[in-house]
């Protein structure tokens, strides 16, 4: 099958990351459909931020997973590992065909990314709250060497409620790590209920630069500004850079859209049905 990496063709970068998205998001749901476990509504939220990222923006090898001068992308929202494990796939990494085998016994794509069982998984996440600080360390490192290499890190909104995250956040501006980018999936949403109801957040932004990060806020399903965005890091030298990206939980999904539920549920099969029918994947 094959991979979005093998497409030729005088393409833009924003269509092909659009095609890409729309790629992980129909991965993505047949996914969890088939192993009746997931996250899908995650998964779909952040679907254009991991297609803008393949796409255009990481400096990665998928022949060479473990070159040296390779960005690293930590993906904190483990939970939400069918959407990565399909960019993965449709980039190269891991051969499209295996994505069959997610959450089956024995199978290297397990529920939460294994990064000693899957080529370009970098952390072991799922436990929620690691990502950030594995990126900080990472990204340290890499100032402490002199490496050129980059660190992305993913979270969810919900997860910036455990208190490790704003430990890493204070570290990074003691640090000066420019090389550092952190993405907020800020659908909202988490498992049972608003994250303003939980415990709130706003003024996230605010906060942010309160802890000495240089803040943009962008829409987190617009290809084009994100590229842009991600395109213009570091925004200041010695400043960690944080992409607040605002998203729909179940975005390309109508049914699925803004519903908490969809958190962790599994489409039935008509639902997948209906769904691959709005993504165009099946006729009408």
């Amino acid at each position: 099958m094959q991979t979005l990496a093998d497409s030729k063709g005088d393409v833009n970068e924003v269509s092909k990351a659009e095609r890409f998205a729309r790629t992980i998001r129909i991965s993505s749901l047949r996914m969890v459909h088939a192993a009746s476990l997931g996250h899908p509504g995650g998964d779909l939220s952040a679907a254009d931020i991991l297609a803008t990222l393949y796409s255009n923006i990481l400096r990665v090898d998928p022949a060479n997973p473990a070159w040296p001068d390779r960005d690293r992308f930590i993906l904190s929202k483990g939970h939400c590992s069918a959407s990565l494990y399909s960019a993965l796939a449709y980039s190269g990494f891991i051969p499209v065909e295996q994505l069959r085998e997610y959450m089956r016994p024995l199978s290297m794509l397990n529920g939460h990314p294994d990064r000693n069982k899957v080529p370009g998984v970098e952390a072991n996440t799922g436990p929620l709250g690691h990502g950030l600080p594995i990126a900080v360390g990472a990204a340290k490192a890499a100032k402490m060497t002199g490496a050129s290499w980059r660190t992305f890190v993913l979270t969810g909104d919900g997860e910036l409620q455990e208190g490790s995250n704003w430990e890493a956040a204070m570290a990074a501006a003691q640090f000066g790590l420019e090389n550092l980018t952190l993405i907020i999936d800020r659908n909202r949403l988490q498992q049972g209920a608003e994250t303003e109801r939980t415990v709130a957040l706003e003024p996230l932004a605010d906060r942010w630069k309160a802890f000495g990060w240089v803040v943009r806020e962008v829409d987190g399903h617009n290809l084009d500004q994100l590229t842009r965005t991600l395109g213009a890091i570091p925004f200041e030298p010695g400043k960690p850079n944080c992409i607040l990206a605002n998203t729909r939980k179940g975005c390309g999904v109508s049914f699925m859209e803004n519903r908490v539920e969809w958190h962790h549920r599994v489409p039935t099969d008509d639902e997948l049905l209906a769904a691959l029918r709005e993504l165009g994947e099946v006729a009408a």
